[in-house]
């Protein structure tokens, strides 16, 4: 199904692109590489309501800056690819990683997002 759903996007993607050359291009190796990003979190063993965030990309760019909204008003942007964030309350949250990827002059970003319950 995923697959179904990634040759979808990139057949969209070209028919709105198929103008743009060497701009289709970048734009589906980025699609591409966004593909082999994961937004990971973890509670951390001494504080219940402090959760570790992680992007795990194992692709051929560079993470460049990630961008997190922690699904409470906070928002953190930072240049490496971890980050703690300790809630005041608890509850379900959408996080959402806006993560920005270079390689070379140009650089894209896309959005993951996970919902995380605090206790």
């Amino acid at each position: 199904m995923r697959k179904k759903i990634t040759v979808l996007f990139v057949v969209v993607l070209s028919v709105f692109s198929f103008s743009c050359g060497d701009d289709l291009e970048k734009a589906l190796d980025c699609t591409g590489e966004n593909l082999l990003v994961q937004l990971e979190s973890t509670a951390d063993a001494s504080n219940v309501k402090k959760i570790d965030y992680e992007i795990d990309y194992s692709g051929s760019y560079t993470v460049k800056s990630v961008k997190w909204t922690f699904g409470d008003g906070s928002v953190q942007t930072v240049n490496g690819t971890t980050v703690s964030h300790t809630y005041t309350a608890a509850g379900t949250f959408l996080v959402k990683a806006d993560v920005t990827l270079k390689s070379g002059g140009s650089s894209c970003t896309s959005t993951h997002s996970k919902s995380v319950t605090v206790n």
